[in-house]
């Protein structure tokens, strides 16, 4: 018998799931090309789902449910509230771009995107291996499937299956990782193979042969070197609605697995995987940075800059634990940095995306960088908003990109490490590189001759919708202490059970 613990747990996926399969249903009988009514039951549903979530959050309860299979904790309904805003605002971005492309035709946008947050969600609330694992599978295939939504375009069905192929190997590296983990500590319960490998009575080489294909298959969930070959092609293949999608709320739930699996299941192991992260996040740096300067395509640049961003990220995770200690302060200000830091980064993308969304066109894609060439002249608006955009990945104040970056910093000198100290500079070198490519497309679009001198127009709900995301950027740059405070009551919360 279910009790009605487990069934609170869950109560926002159930209303997310039951929605999903009633506007595939109502999507039948819709024949409008925009599929106004659909989009309008889609965005109530998510209004509600991120209502409950946010009702969840605030109440910083936890609980279990179904057997300790999934947890309600202020970490994840956070993540999930974040998540499901998110998602709003991609499909307000992006369906004047898909109906001007016919993939509203079908209808199968909605309903995909849907099932893909409910992978997220799924993942998020996952304290289970095979949970996890189910969540992770209904995003990725539900992505698949969007990544080849237009159906006629040879570049997107070529974008999807190089993801379909990487993402299998991707997902057999993390699945043989936790069999292995599972064959060692005899339970797929997150909680129980803590207790297991803390008990120091498991042969360590085991479970690091194990750790090693489930930190693989994390960094390509998370797109870092050296597992980062799909993010490229994908992002330039993929419609840009899709792109979007792909590279903004998923990164929320990447983030949560990596913490369920590496610190909440596996934080004994901390010397291990702390190693495998510094690599990680050494090479993303590296690569991220220098790769994007060559490029002349900006969803390929944004894609090697979300490479770069994702190295800070585990910069974050990796300075919790300080030679096998685990200090509440370092852990607390370790891992809210990197849940601060995907949150903001989330959300420079959605006004990044957005931006580039309006400026597209029925039959043309404004994705190259000579596109925004005196978008200052036509827009002053819409150029100043991706300014902000930009200035804030490359961190510099004050926006809230400069902030996130100097969370992870913190954490990271706060260490006491050399080693961690001298990474905290090397990543300060690379920003400094990294800067470059964004100013770069700054300067073309105030001093560069416009190609065109339409005028950009813009829909009532994505002119203000924009505009907000990107006035965000700015306050939560000038006033980071409330997110960051949540950030840090969640992860408190989050690790205290």
């Amino acid at each position: 018998m279910i009790d009605n613990i487990s069934w609170l747990a869950i109560y926002p996926e159930i209303v997310l799931l039951t929605m999903a399969c009633v506007i595939a249903l109502v999507d039948l009988g819709v024949h409008s090309a925009r599929r106004t009514g659909t989009y309008v039951l889609t965005m109530l549903t998510l209004a509600v789902v991120a209502a409950l979530q946010g009702l969840y959050a605030t109440g910083g309860n936890t609980f279990y449910g179904f057997g300790n299979m999934v947890v309600s904790d202020a970490m994840g309904n956070w993540l999930k509230c974040f998540a499901t805003v998110a998602m709003m605002i991609t499909l307000v971005y992006a369906r004047p771009y898909a109906a001007d492309r016919g993939m509203l035709r079908g209808g199968e946008m909605f309903t995909l995107s849907m099932f893909a947050l409910l992978g997220m969600f799924i993942m998020i609330s996952g304290n289970n291996f095979l949970v996890i694992y189910l969540g992770l599978e209904l995003l990725t295939l539900s992505s698949y499937a969007l990544v080849a939504l237009r159906r006629d375009n040879a570049t997107a069905t070529e974008a999807a299956m190089k993801y379909f192929v990487l993402g299998a190997m991707a997902s057999g590296f993390l699945l043989y990782g936790l069999s292995m983990v599972y064959g060692a500590t005899g339970s797929l319960d997150i909680g129980q193979v803590f207790k297991a490998v803390n008990s120091g009575q498991i042969r360590h080489q085991v479970l690091v042969f194990g750790l090693v294909f489930v930190v693989a298959g994390l960094a390509f969930k998370l797109g870092v070197v050296p597992f980062h070959m799909w993010i490229p092609d994908v992002y330039q293949g993929a419609p840009t609605a899709v792109t979007l999608m792909i590279g903004g709320a998923p990164k929320l739930a990447a983030f949560a697995i990596t913490i369920r699996l590496l610190v909440d299941g596996l934080l004994p192991l901390a010397i291990d995987w702390q190693q495998m992260l510094a690599v990680l996040a050494i090479g993303s740096l590296l690569v991220g940075n220098l790769a994007a300067i060559a490029q002349t395509n900006l969803k390929r640049m944004l894609a090697y800059s979300t490479i770069s961003q994702m190295g800070f990220v585990l910069l974050g995770l990796m300075s919790g634990v300080v030679n096998g200690n685990v200090d509440a302060t370092a852990v607390e200000n370790a891992y809210s940095a990197s849940m601060f830091y995907v949150i903001t980064y989330v959300l420079t993308t959605l006004a990044a995306f957005g931006v580039m969304l309006l400026l597209a066109r029925e039959g043309f894609e404004s994705e190259e960088i000579s596109d925004f060439a005196g978008l200052n002249q036509r827009s002053p608006l819409y150029a100043g908003i991706m300014s902000v955009c930009l200035f804030s990945m490359a961190g510099i104040p004050p926006m809230v990109g400069f902030y996130a970056k100097l969370a992870v910093l913190q954490a990271l000198v706060a260490s006491g490490q050399t080693l961690y100290m001298a990474m905290a500079v090397f990543a300060v070198i690379m920003s400094l590189i990294g800067a470059f490519y964004y100013l770069r497309v700054v300067k073309v679009m105030y001093f560069d001759a416009p190609l065109t001198a339409s005028n950009v127009a813009a829909p009532a709900d994505v002119r203000v919708v924009l505009t907000l995301n990107g006035a965000l950027l700015l306050v939560l740059g000038l006033l980071p202490g409330g997110l960051m405070a949540l950030c840090a009551d969640a992860v408190v919360r989050a690790l205290a059970t």
